[in-house]
């Protein structure tokens, strides 16, 4: 029985949504600045790819940095540095322009010319829960070869985590059968790219 009727945090189980954690390697393969944000080379970085392009403007917008012209040709000389909430508007910024402009890439990458990529999955940790609340039957990792990304990669870079959790639930773990219900919460997710 899948986890959407039970409470999986509830007897010690360790996980996040395999969905969650696909999110996150997505954002990996999808970043190109490592910098954090809160450092000189991060911050300069990221405005100079925001104030690239009109889209970076609108992200900006978007992202709720409102500031005028002036502090804004501050931030990109460095004479003046954002404050923490600023930071944290600026990164959203990025991340959204960084994730709008990668999907062609990143999708025609993960297709791998129909091809797909495989992706390892490691169940939840059941170490800390007790004998009669263990969920029998989740056996080791498991491997499965995804060869549809399209629909994925624009859910992820939408943001719209309801309809990758759905996509990938239906695209990915059900290829494991009837144990997929043991892989919708897992310790990890792995992409061989």
């Amino acid at each position: 029985m899948p986890y959407r009727s039970l409470e999986p945090g509830k007897y010690g189980m360790r996980g996040m949504r395999a969905s969650e954690l696909a999110a996150q390697r997505l954002d990996e393969l999808a970043d190109g600045i490592t910098s954090p944000v809160d450092t000189e080379r991060g911050l300069a970085a990221r405005l100079r790819y925001l104030t690239a392009s009109t889209a970076g403007y609108t992200a900006m917008d978007t992202a709720g940095i409102t500031v005028t012209p002036r502090t804004l040709a501050a931030w990109l000389a460095e004479d003046q540095t954002p404050n923490r909430a600023n930071l944290r508007r600026i990164e959203t910024a990025y991340r959204d322009l960084r994730r709008h402009n990668v999907v062609r890439s990143l999708t025609r990458r993960l297709n791998n010319g129909g091809r797909g990529t495989r992706v390892e999955l490691h169940p939840h940790d059941q170490s800390g829960v007790r004998e009669p609340h263990r969920r029998a039957g989740v056996a080791g990792h498991r491997s499965v070869n995804v060869r549809r990304w399209d629909a994925i990669v624009r859910a992820w870079a939408a943001g719209d985590e309801q309809k990758l959790d759905e996509l990938w639930t239906d695209e990915v773990l059900a290829d494991l059968g009837s144990d997929w219900g043991g892989y919708e919460f897992s310790a990890g997710v792995g992409f061989a790219v």
